[in-house]
């Protein structure tokens, strides 16, 4: 019995059908795909509100009207930044009804640095981590029950982040 039709050939036969097999369903499944949509189809990515300098324009943009300052939202960010390309951030609220989350770092080229829609049900909690140009005000906007809530930290940033 040779090497070429023992069963050693057999099993590399098997695996590289078997290879194949699995390469030809990836590549359906890819082909296939559908892209995942918002329920409605009303939440415009909010391309004006992320072109804005500053903070107040920003959340004009976004939001259409002002904010107050709420002891319900947490945010978690570091009062010392070591290197301000990755900054990490996280908010959470006990407030109900939360449609939607974002933060403005009031000192970047662009004040909106992210902006998620809250899905009815979802646990109103979201983490990040932030490009910041220089030292900042972190401001969390939490939009709960039709009104704005805010809650802000300063961030001092050691090392270069937006621009290098």
């Amino acid at each position: 019995m040779t090497a070429s039709s023992g069963p050693l050939a057999h099993r590399r036969l098997f695996l590289k059908g078997a290879g194949l097999v699995a390469l030809i369903g990836l590549g359906n499944a890819v082909l296939h795909a559908t892209p995942a949509f918002s329920a409605t189809n009303d939440n415009k990515y909010p391309d004006d509100a992320f072109k804005q300098k500053n903070a107040g324009d920003a959340i004009k943009a976004l939001y259409g009207r002002d904010h107050e300052p709420s002891d319900k939202i947490k945010l978690d960010a570091p009062e010392i930044a070591e290197n301000g390309g990755v900054v990490p951030i996280a908010v959470s609220t006990s407030l109900p009804n939360v449609t939607s989350i974002a933060f403005i770092v009031a000192e970047n080229p662009n004040a909106l640095a992210a902006s998620y829609k809250i899905p009815e049900g979802t646990v109103p909690a979201v983490a990040n981590r932030l490009k910041m140009a220089k030292t900042s005000n972190v401001i969390a906007l939490v939009e709960s029950g039709g009104k704005l809530y805010s809650a802000t930290k300063e961030v001092k940033v050691t090392v270069g982040g937006c621009g290098g």
